[in-house]
Parts: structure tokens; sequence; C-alpha cells
């Protein structure tokens, strides 16, 4: 069994998972506190500045989703909590009840989803790999029998797996802690390329030590969603977070945030992404969903 789901079966044997802790908004309201959660460098979806300030595409979707919160509960002054997680302990975290709501870059997948729900995707990637130029590395066959990192506890390190069992590569992979974990074990040599969502990897590179030696290659192996994670059997709150989702999308502000984070110069160092809205994406906003990846 997926560790994961003995540690989730745990959970929920000793009481830490109640249905009560799964009514979000009794439990917000009860407390005139809403807990959200960050990540540390998922860039430009949620990302530190300096060493407290988590900005990004996804955070002005959770503070968009927080502020309904506040009207839906008429609590103005709700206090907002900010909490990080990586890939490892983000589901654990939700479950438990130490936090309420994850907007990052997290997949929607039909295995999470026997654990979590979904809002509505908000974004579409693929795996492929970051390299240095210098490398010589174009695609995964140039990698057989070599190091390659991932991040621990994503699907990308499943994806590189099995597609490395699949073609008889035997990639030797490395997992890092969080991404700007992995990115080093490139930077420092310690594997030939970094595996993982593609706008992720450009994100990573547009801010790492030296962005022009590095390059992002191969082809991209699926088509991924990414989507905010709540706790599961929670109609209530799962309405209200698609709710504004759907608001967002249909006003044209989704748009305009989008432009902001993927357009535009975006902090700490004003590079520009300069990554067009995708065809699925463009779907996704006219009719919206949360169908999980294939």
């Amino acid at each position: 069994m997926n560790p994961l789901h003995l540690l989730t079966a745990a959970l929920l044997t000793t009481g830490l998972a109640t249905a009560a802790e799964a009514q979000t908004l009794k439990k917000i309201a009860d407390s005139n506190k809403i807990t959200v959660s960050y990540r540390e460098s998922s860039v430009p979806f949620s990302y530190l500045v300096g060493s407290t300030k988590a900005v990004g595409f996804s955070v002005d979707l959770t503070e968009a989703i927080v502020d309904d919160v506040r009207k839906k509960l008429k609590k103005p002054m709700l206090e907002v909590a900010y909490m990080p997680v990586t890939s490892q302990n983000r589901i654990v975290l939700l479950l438990n009840g130490t936090y309420d709501l994850e907007c990052g870059s997290t997949t929607n997948s039909s295995t999470r989803a026997k654990d979590v729900s979904f809002a509505i995707n908000h974004f579409y990637t693929g795996t492929r790999l970051l390299t240095k130029k210098s490398s010589g590395i174009k695609n995964y066959a140039d990698l057989a029998g070599k190091p390659v990192a991932s991040t621990t506890g994503t699907t990308n390190a499943q994806v590189i797996r099995k597609y490395s069992a699949e073609k008889k590569l035997d990639l030797q992979i490395i997992l890092g802690r969080d991404h700007d974990d992995s990115l080093l074990l490139v930077e420092n040599d310690r594997a030939l390329a970094f595996a993982m969502d593609d706008i992720l990897l450009f994100g990573l590179m547009a801010n790492s030590k030296n962005p022009a030696a590095l390059e992002v290659v191969g082809d991209s192996l699926q088509v991924e969603p990414y989507a905010c994670m709540l706790r599961k059997d929670d109609p209530e709150f799962q309405k209200l977070v698609d709710g504004t989702l759907s608001r967002l999308m249909k006003s044209g502000e989704f748009s305009r945030l989008y432009t902001k984070w993927f357009m535009s110069p975006i902090p700490p160092k004003g590079v520009n992404l300069n990554l067009p809205m995708s065809e699925q994406l463009k779907a996704n906003l006219k009719t919206p969903s949360n169908a999980p990846a294939l």
C-alpha cells in the first residue's frame, strides 16, 4: 500500500480526521480563523519572496476564496493564518485538520481524489526536464542509466519512474525535499536533469542563480491539471470554493491574474515567463471542470 494511504488510514482510525473537522466553514466560524497553505518554491503559483511573504497566482486565488469565506460567514475580521506545506506533507496535514485549503501547484489526480476533493482546475501542465545547456541532454533517452532529480511526493516522480521502466532507461532517480532542493541537485551536478511540471521548471529557471546556463527540454509526458485541494465530503465548502473560481473565470478577473503572473514581470527578479494560456485552460474557463488527470 502507498505510504500516504497507510498514514491516512492511521489518521482516520485515531480520529484525527473526523467528520466534524470536514465541515470546514463551521470549523472556521467557531474559531474565527481560516488556515491556508502555501508553497515555498512553486514559482509562479505559490512561493516566498524574502523569508515570510508568499506570493503567486495560486496565492491570489486563495485570497479571493478567503474574501468569499468572510462574506459567507459575515466575519470581516476573520483571522487568516498561512502555513508552508511540501509535496510530501500537504495531503496529510489537510486531512488531519491542520489547515483548511491548499491552492498551490497540486495535480488533480484520481489517486489523490480517493483521499481529498479538488476544486475547479486552474492550470494545465506536463512533465519535462530542466538541465544545464552544457549537459547535451535533449530528451529522456539521453539520460539512460544516469541520475535524474525529481521532488518527493509529486506525481512527476511517479511519471518519470514509470516511463523509465517502460522504456528500460534505468534512470537513477534522486528525490529532493522540495523544488529548490531538486534544482540544487542539477546546479551542483548531482543530477543531470530535473523532471517536473514544465511551468514550475520555467519559473525555477527564471529565478535561479544563473538562468542563462539552464534550459527546459524533452517531450511533455502527460497533461496534468492543477486544482485547489480541500477535505472530502464537505459539499458546502466545495460549493463556495468552486463558486469563487467560477466567478473569477466568468468576470475576466482570472484572465487578468493569469496575465499578471504568466505574461508580465514577476518578483523577485522581474522576469517575464511569457507563457500564453493553453488551449486546455481556455476551454476550462468556458466550461469549468474539475476532471482529474488521465
